[in-house]
C-alpha cells in the first residue's frame, strides 16, 4: 500500500449482506498493481451486515449510521473519508472483475478529459444491463422513455435517447450518464461539484453528478473492456421504498432543477408517472382484466345472437337503442358480477358469476319499467342471459383447466416465520410434492442474523413482504409463526392486496392442503383472509352510502345554518363528503388499526360509550370490522335515529 491508494472504493449498504459479502469478496480477488481503500457506509441495516462482516473483513473502514439517509447522502459520507486519488461508488449487490478495477484506473489515467467513468454492466444471466449508460432526461427523451416509445423503437435514435440502445455494446464512446452502481470518478473534482445532490433520496442522483461532471468541462465515458456482474434493485427488495415511485419522483426533481420547471414538461411526467402507474396495477390483474373482456365479448355477442333468433337479424331493435343498450348491459352486468365478488376479490368461479348473471337479468329487467321504450322483448333478456351464462361457464372450466395443470408445476410458496412449523412444513413439503411446490424462501418474523433456515434461503423481513412477493412472484404465503398478532396478519395482507398470492395460516402440513382444496373447489380462502370492511364491493357501498347521506344530511341542514347546534355539526358532514370520516364508523379508543374510519354513528356510539370499559369499545370496534355488511351499517343506523326520536342522547 501506498500513501495514497489509487481507488477509494465505496459502497452503501442496506440490508443485503450476503451480496456485501459477495462484492467484498470480489474486490479482495481483484488483481492488478492498483491499491485500494474500501470504506463500507451502512444505511442502518438489520440484518447484521456490520456485527457479521466487520470480523472478516477488518482492512475494510466500517461507518456504520443510524438512520437510512438515503444512497446520495450515504456516498458523501464515504466520500469524506476517501483519500485515493480516484473514487469508486459501488452496489453491494455487484461482483466485479478481476481486472475492473486495473482497467479503469488505467483508463483514467490516460484520459485526463474524463471524468467519470462506468463500465460494462452485466445481469446474473450475462445479459447486458441497459441502464449502464443513458442519455440526458431531456423533456423529449423523458417523454419516450414514460410513454413506452423506447421499448417500441429500440434501434431509433430518436426514440431510444434514454438507455442508448441504438448504441452498440462493445464500444467505448462518451455518454451523458452512468449507473450510480459502478461509477469511478476522480477524487478531487467529485469533492469540487459537492459530491451527489442530497435532494435525491434514491435514483436520478447519478445522472444530476454525471450531468454536472459535463457542466464542469470533463467527459462522462462508457468504457466496454471489462464488466462486472449487478443483481439489481435487491437493497429496495429488502425495503419499503417504492422504488417506482422514487425513481419518478427523482426525475421530477432533475427537471425542476436543470430545465427550469418547464410546467409543460412537469405535467407530461406527472401523466406519464400515473400511466405507469396504471399498467403496473393492470399487470398485476391481467387475468381479471382478460377474463372480464371475455365475458363482456361474450354477453354482447349472445345479444346479437338472441336478437338475430327474435327478431331475424342481430340488430333488430329500434335505431335509437343503438349503441345504448350495448353499453347498458355491459355496464349492469359488469356492477352485477363485481357486486357478487367477481374480477376484484376472488379469482373468477362459475358460481359467483352465475348469480351475477341472475342479478343482471334482475336489474334489466326493472329498468324496462321505467323505460317502457325500451322494453323490446324479454325473450331477447333471457336468451341473452342462459347464452352468456354458458360461455362463461365454458371459459372458467377452461381456464380452471390450464391453471391446474400449471400449478402441478409452478407453485410457487413463502413460509413465514423461523419456526419449528415452517421447518416440519417445508420437509412435508419437499418430499410430498418436491415435483409440485417451489419453496422460494423463508421470511423472517423476528431479527435474523443467520442467511438460512431449515435449509432455505432468508429472502427479509416480514416488513417487507409485499417487496418480496413482487421479488419472488410467490403464489403463495403460509404464515407460520403463531405469536404474530392478528392484526399483523391483517397488516400484512392488507400491504399484499395488490399481489395474487394466496394466504394459510397452518402450523401443520394438513391445515395447507386443506386451505388449498377449500379454495381450489370454492375460490375461497378458509384460513385468513382481509375483512369485509376492506373488499372492493364493500367500500364502493360504503363509499356510496356516505356520500349519499352527507349530501342529504347537508342539504336539509341549509335551512337551519342560524343555529348554532347545526352549525357545529356541519365539519363533521364535510368530513364525511370528504371521505376523513364514515357515516358508521368506529369510536375512538387509543388503538392503531390498519382500516376503519372514525363515525358519526356506530356500535359504541349506541351503546352509550362513555359508560362502557376501554376494552369494551375495542371489542365493538374489532366485530365492526370482521363482521361489516352494509346490511349492518343500515342497521345501525335505523338504531340511531330510533333512540334520537325516542329521545336518548347519543355520545358521540
Amino acid at each position: 500500500m501506498t500513501s495514497t491508494p489509487d481507488i477509494s472504493v465505496i459502497i452503501v449498504n442496506y440490508n443485503v449482506k450476503d451480496y456485501l459479502l459477495q462484492c467484498l469478496r470480489s474486490l479482495n480477488a481483484s488483481v492488478g498493481s492498483v491499491t485500494t481503500e474500501v470504506i463500507v457506509v451502512d444505511n442502518d441495516s438489520h440484518d447484521g451486515s456490520v456485527e457479521e462482516l466487520q470480523p472478516l473483513f477488518p482492512s475494510v473502514r466500517w461507518i456504520a449510521l443510524d438512520e437510512n439517509i438515503g444512497f446520495g447522502r450515504a456516498n458523501n459520507v464515504g466520500l469524506e473519508h476517501a483519500s485515493g486519488r480516484y473514487v469508486l461508488y459501488l452496489n453491494p449487490d455487484t461482483i466485479i472483475g478481476a481486472d475492473t478495477l486495473s482497467v479503469m484506473c488505467k483508463f483514467l489515467d490516460e484520459h485526463p478529459k474524463t471524468g467519470i467513468a462506468g463500465c460494462k454492466v452485466l445481469n446474473p444471466d450475462g445479459s447486458f444491463q441497459v441502464a449502464c449508460r443513458r442519455g440526458l432526461p431531456t423533456p423529449w427523451v423523458s417523454f419516450c422513455k414514460l410513454f413506452g416509445l423506447q421499448r417500441l423503437f429500440p434501434s431509433s435514435k430518436l426514440f431510444a435517447g434514454y438507455n442508448l440502445t441504438y448504441l452498440p455494446v462493445d464500444a467505448t464512446y462518451a455518454v451523458d450518464a452512468l449507473i450510480g452502481a459502478f461509477m469511478v470518478g476522480r477524487t478531487e473534482l467529485m469533492r469540487s461539484l459537492g459530491g451527489f445532490d442530497p435532494a435525491f433520496f434514491m435514483y436520478g442522483e447519478d445522472i444530476d453528478l454525471c450531468y454536472r461532471v459535463q457542466q464542469a468541462g470533463f467527459d462522462v465515458t462508457y468504457v466496454h473492456t471489462t464488466s462486472i456482474v449487478h443483481y439489481k434493485g435487491e437493497s429496495t427488495k429488502r425495503s419499503s421504498i417504492n422504488e417506482v415511485r422514487v425513481f419518478y419522483d427523482a426525475m421530477e426533481i432533475f427537471a425542476k432543477k436543470h430545465f427550469g420547471g418547464s410546467r409543460i414538461f412537469l405535467a407530461f411526467l406527472r401523466l406519464g408517472i400515473g400511466v405507469r402507474a396504471v399498467l403496473a396495477r393492470a399487470m398485476r390483474k391481467r387475468r381479471e382484466i382478460i377474463t372480464w373482456l371475455l365475458d363482456m365479448l361474450a354477453l354482447n355477442t349472445a345479444l346479437l345472437a338472441a336478437t338475430s333468433v327474435r327478431f331475424d337479424g342481430p340488430f333488430g331493435f329500434p335505431e335509437y337503442a343503438y349503441p345504448l343498450v350495448q353499453i347498458v348491459v355491459t355496464l349492469v352486468a359488469t356492477f352485477s358480477l363485481v357486486a357478487v365478488g367477481e374480477y376484484v376479490e376472488y379469482r373468477p368461479t362459475v358460481r359467483r358469476s352465475i348469480v351475477g348473471l341472475l342479478v343482471t337479468f334482475f336489474v334489466l329487467s326493472s329498468l324496462t319499467y321505467f323505460f317502457k321504450e325500451y322494453a323490446f322483448s324479454r325473450g331477447v333478456l333471457l336468451m341473452t342471459i342462459g347464452f352468456t351464462a354458458v360461455v362463461m361457464t365454458l371459459l372458467r372450466g377452461v381456464v380452471a383447466l390450464r391453471e391446474g395443470s400449471r400449478a402441478v408445476a409452478t407453485r410457487r410458496v413463502l413460509l413465514v416465520g423461523c419456526t419449528p412449523h415452517a421447518e416440519r412444513i417445508a420437509q412435508e413439503l419437499a418430499t410430498a410434492e418436491n415435483r409440485h411446490t417451489e419453496l422460494v424462501g423463508i421470511v423472517a418474523t423476528t431479527s435474523f442474523t443467520s442467511e438460512t433456515f431449515a435449509g432455505l434461503r432468508i429472502v427479509g423481513d416480514a416488513t417487507y413482504l409485499a417487496r418480496i412477493l413482487d421479488a419472488t412472484g410467490a403464489q403463495e404465503v403460509i404464515l407460520t409463526d403463531p405469536t404474530v398478532s392478528k392484526e399483523r396478519i391483517m397488516e400484512l395482507m392488507i400491504a399484499c392486496s395488490g399481489y395474487r398470492a394466496r394466504f394459510h395460516l397452518a402450523t401443520d402440513y394438513d391445515d395447507v392442503i386443506t386451505a388449498r382444496i377449500i379454495n381450489d373447489v370454492a375460490g375461497v380462502e378458509p384460513t385468513v383472509s382481509l375483512p369485509p370492511l376492506l373488499r372492493f364491493r364493500n367500500r364502493v357501498a360504503k363509499r356510496f352510502l356516505d356520500v349519499t347521506l352527507a349530501l342529504l344530511v347537508l342539504t336539509l341542514s341549509v335551512p337551519g345554518l342560524i343555529l348554532p347546534g347545526v352549525r357545529r355539526a356541519m365539519p363533521t358532514w364535510f368530513d364525511v363528503l370528504r371521505g376523513r370520516r364514515s357515516v358508521v364508523g368506529l369510536y375512538p379508543d387509543g388503538k392503531t388499526r390498519s382500516t376503519g374510519r372514525m363515525g358519526v354513528t356506530g356500535l359504541a356510539h349506541i351503546s352509550s360509550p362513555k359508560r362502557l370499559s376501554s376494552a369494551a369499545v375495542s371489542q365493538l370496534n374489532d366485530y365492526y370490522i370482521e363482521s361489516y355488511t352494509l346490511a349492518l351499517d343500515i342497521e345501525i343506523i335505523l338504531k340511531h335515529l330510533l333512540r334520537r326520536l325516542r329521545g336518548n342522547n347519543i355520545s358521540s
